[in-house]
């Protein structure tokens, strides 16, 4: 059984979105979802359950970083029958033209983390987003008029950079942004055989040193909660 989520069987939908911040997690089930409760409370990572337009659908923090996610995301899937993933999370956009609360859906994520160098020893593995998830994503984005971007971007094991214009390799390879997660996620779902999508709000620039408030993040999210919602119904 899991040691990290103390819900009881039937108590988490098949499809769950994944904020790192377990307040964030709150916000989005008092908001979005109706009759949400909470689940887990473990070490203070926060999940819910409730239903969007009829649909169950459950909420879980993740932590920090790809070990963390990679905990709460193999849990889910393997002990609570997890079908879906959607990360909904924030990132440091690498291009001039990604700017604040641009909305970024991740096709494929880079990384600097080691985890998957000693799976796939001399190799490299391509962690990507699962087509049926991002098709209705993009699809949903664009009949409702909500701009997107999407493309590569970049897993990152470190916050706070020794080199901070390191990121310029990266952006001249095309990565679009930088974010702590995708890369981990898509690669536990394929290993599993189950769908995952990582949507990220642009909440601070490497190219013009901008951010966003920590207030102002939440009105800035709301978009991207719509589209995320709407790809799991």
């Amino acid at each position: 059984m899991s040691t990290h989520i103390e819900a009881k069987k039937g108590e988490i939908a098949e499809s769950v979105l994944l904020p790192g911040d377990p307040m964030r997690a709150k916000w989005i089930a008092e908001t979005f979802l109706e009759n949400a409760k909470c689940y887990n409370d473990v070490r203070g990572m926060l999940g819910f359950t409730g239903t969007f337009q009829g649909k169950r659908i459950s909420v879980q923090g993740t932590g920090m970083g790809i070990p963390s996610t990679l905990i709460y995301c193999h849990e889910l899937i393997n002990d609570y029958g997890v079908k879906n993933l959607i990360r909904v999370g924030s990132a440091g956009s690498y291009q001039k033209n990604i700017k604040l609360r641009d909305i970024v859906i991740a096709m494929a994520a880079s990384s600097t983390s080691g985890i998957n160098n000693t799976r796939f020893e001399n190799c490299d593995y391509s962690p990507t987003a699962d087509f049926d998830l991002f098709m209705k994503a993009a699809l949903y984005a664009k009949e409702n008029n909500i701009p997107i971007k999407a493309g590569n971007v970049l897993s990152c094991d470190q916050f706070y950079e020794d080199d901070f214009n390191s990121y310029k390799k990266w952006a001249d390879f095309g990565v679009l942004c930088v974010e702590m997660e995708a890369a981990g996620l898509y690669t536990i779902a394929a290993k599993f055989n189950v769908k995952a999508l990582a949507i990220l709000t642009i909440s601070d620039s490497l190219v013009t040193g901008e951010t966003i408030s920590a207030d102002d993040r939440e009105s800035s999210f709301s978009k991207m909660i719509e589209i995320a919602l709407n790809t799991l119904i």
